[in-house]
């Protein structure tokens, strides 16, 4: 299965007509720049090329009424005078006699999109589009959009092929107030933007953009607005909204299909955004979207970059838009630049968001307070500069205003995905390759070769084929977890290569680990102490163990991708215990996706060798196969609740990601 990318050069075939200083921005530029990018980078020649067709008046009646469409239709007969002055109507958009013909294909490369993951002709996919669509609403366009792209793909999804539930994620940095309009009273669609508000006083300037803005009726808890009160959030700001709001909603709601409004103004270098989260980002919001769905995920492009005499801003444009491409083809993530919590903004916004929504998602049952009104997001008084956060760092790509950031890491894959270190009667996973300390061998041979010390030396052997980039990540079937880590973890840290051990179940402390920082260990079980006994061991005690899978869950987004992210290990070690506590399958097959996106995808995965039954789920999901959903999470147990609550109380002094408040308060959530 592959990765779509839909585009057509017809698209750019319009352009303002008049002079208009608010919208000089949208220049068809902003399209080609995107898609040259990936010509250049040779991204677009790996993916399968979809054509894109136009949309029927069907299509667009699924959203908007038949009194606009038609008013639209008339444009391409209309004089330049009846052009402006039908513009005049709506607000920051203009229309060209050839922009309904470019909108009706916009909408089709969506649908176009949908039909081929939904088919199983792709596994994911992105389309590049103009004009963009999530500002326009049933009877008006806005915001340069004239039709709404991926509110007609939802609802395109659901008429034809059934599905009950779609997840709409909008990174870009405007609210995109059409979708929230389209769908704020239907409970099957699940929609959340994060955008640049401060206060109401960014466009589109919306009393309806703010985080109390939950949904309406049926629809109450299904929109979910993460405002930007202040500019300068960086990728910790991000990392922080995904891993404490999103996620969390995401799997509690467990959607069929993932759509995500791709604008990239919200990276660094936009001159309109003002935002400092780097181009790598990207990499990884699309990572732990993939996770979800089956991994039916298409992205559709919003608002790319502004484009200024110069272009500066392209820079960030094309590598945001490569490691997107290049995440959705299954390469490994760059390591994040620069990784650090959360601001006190985004603190208050993600508190506010999580308080507005506890009544309706069990995942937050237990969230805080919002702010008190002094310093509330909707009070808070707004910074005259705000500009004071903006990345300052070593050498990178330069702005016209000073602004720095390095370029992602070149990614390339490795020759092998997957090796597999395993005895010779257990059968080979599919698209893995057998590994073993010999040059020579292609297998360990026989049975009784497969002893520990054979075991320990070709461990070793791989983690260094993962350091030298010829094998991505591994497998192996072990007699004693515990001894067969200590080898792997002295290697690393030899090289003062962090690494970070994640053990799922069982008992037992680990006693090897190094004082030095360069190993940091979280334990989640059942039988996991209350205390830790080692300064860089994270014991995550879970009241049924991780058969639980709601706990696990909640464990998981939480407390572990939080402290992964922020420790940013050159490798993963994941051990799945003896025990009787161990997770499910499919949460099994979740954790280990969802950890792939840490240390580019470099992750040796430790299982008891008398559960070979785990090599094949195992596998697949380390050679990036889809993903098994979860189902609709139930809500967690009151006691795992609040002993992760505890636990992450007393650890978010020292690591930042773990905050999800902006003060002390009166909730549990501090």
């Amino acid at each position: 299965m592959e990765t779509a990318l839909v585009y057509d050069e017809e698209m750019t075939r319009y352009k303002l007509l008049w002079l208009d200083p608010d919208c000089e921005i949208e220049r068809p530029e902003r399209l080609t720049a995107s898609h040259e990018a990936l010509v250049r980078s040779g991204l677009a020649a790996r993916c399968v090329s979809i054509p894109v067709r136009q949309a029927t008046d069907a299509d667009i009646l699924l959203i908007h009424s038949e009194e606009y469409l038609e008013a639209v239709k008339k444009t391409p007969y209309m004089t330049l005078e009846d052009l402006r002055e039908f513009t005049l109507q709506y607000g920051a958009v203009y229309f060209h006699p050839n922009s309904y013909h470019c909108a009706t294909l916009a909408v089709g490369a969506a649908l176009q999109l949908v039909d081929g993951v939904m088919t199983g002709r792709v596994r994911n996919g992105i389309a590049l589009v103009r004009p963009p669509g999530h500002h326009s609403m049933r009877s008006a366009a806005s915001g340069f959009c004239v039709f709404n792209n991926v509110a007609i793909a939802a609802k395109y999804a659901q008429q034809k092929y059934g599905i009950q539930r779609v997840l709409i994620v909008d990174w870009d940095i405007h609210h995109g107030q059409g979708v929230q309009y389209a769908f704020e009273d239907d409970p099957s669609v699940l929609y959340l933007s994060w955008h640049r508000y401060e206060h109401q006083k960014f466009w589109p300037e919306l009393r309806e953009s703010d985080y109390d803005s939950v949904g309406k009726d049926k629809g109450a808890g299904f929109n979910i607005n993460v405002p930007w009160n202040k500019v300068g959030m960086q990728n910790g700001d991000y990392l922080a909204v995904f891993c404490h709001v999103l996620l969390p909603v995401a799997y509690e709601f467990c959607p069929d299909l993932v759509l995500v409004c791709a604008g990239f103004d919200s990276a660094i270098g936009d001159p309109e955004g003002e935002m400092c989260a780097t181009p790598e980002i990207f990499a990884h919001l699309t990572h732990l979207l993939m996770n979800l769905a089956g991994g039916k995920l298409c992205a559709v492009l919003e608002h790319p970059a502004n484009i200024f005499q110069g272009g500066y801003n392209l820079t960030s444009l094309s590598q945001s838009v490569c490691v997107t491409v290049q995440t959705l083809l299954g390469y490994p993530a760059p390591r994040p630049a620069d990784l650090q919590g959360p601001c006190q903004s985004a603190l208050e916004s993600i508190q506010c968001v999580r308080a507005a929504h506890r009544k309706y998602w069990s995942c937050f049952k237990h969230a805080a307070e919002a702010p008190p009104s002094d310093i509330s997001t909707k009070r808070i008084k707004l910074e005259e500069k705000g500009r004071e956060e903006k990345l300052q760092r070593g050498e990178g790509v330069e702005s016209k205003d000073g602004v720095t950031w390095p370029e992602p890491q070149k990614c390339v894959p490795p020759p092998v995905r997957t090796a597999v270190v395993i005895p010779e009667d257990v059968a080979s996973p599919e698209g893995c390759k057998r590994f073993s300390l010999s040059e020579h061998a292609d297998s360990l041979s026989a049975e009784e070769d497969f002893d520990d010390d054979a075991v320990m030396s070709s461990l070793t052997a791989l983690v260094g084929k993962m350091e030298n980039n010829e094998i991505c990540n591994g497998l192996a079937l072990v007699g004693d977890i515990s001894m067969a880590m200590a080898p792997v973890i002295r290697h690393a840290t030899a090289l003062k290569q962090r690494v970070l051990v994640v053990c799922v179940g069982g008992t037992g402390v680990l006693s090897h680990l190094p004082e030095d920082g360069t190993a940091l260990a979280v334990h989640v079980s059942k039988e996991a102490p209350e205390e830790p006994q080692l300064k860089h061991y994270i014991p995550v005690r879970l009241k049924n163990g991780c058969g639980h899978t709601s706990g696990l869950a909640q464990a998981t987004f939480g407390l572990l991708l939080p402290l992964a992210y922020e420790y940013d290990p050159a490798l993963v070690l994941l051990a799945r215990m003896p025990g009787t506590d161990g997770a499910s399958d499919c949460a099994w097959q979740q954790l280990v996706g969802l950890l792939q996106g840490l240390a580019r995808g470099r992750m040796l995965v430790l299982i008891q060798r008398d559960d070979k039954a785990l090599v094949s789920p195992t596998s697949a999901s380390l050679s990036g196969s889809p993903l098994p959903c979860l189902g609709r999470l139930p809500a967690p147990l009151a006691e795992d609740v609040e002993a992760l609550e505890r636990l992450r109380r007393r650890l978010q002094v020292d690591w930042l990601l773990l905050r999800t408040s902006a003060q002390k308060s009166g909730g549990e959530d501090n």
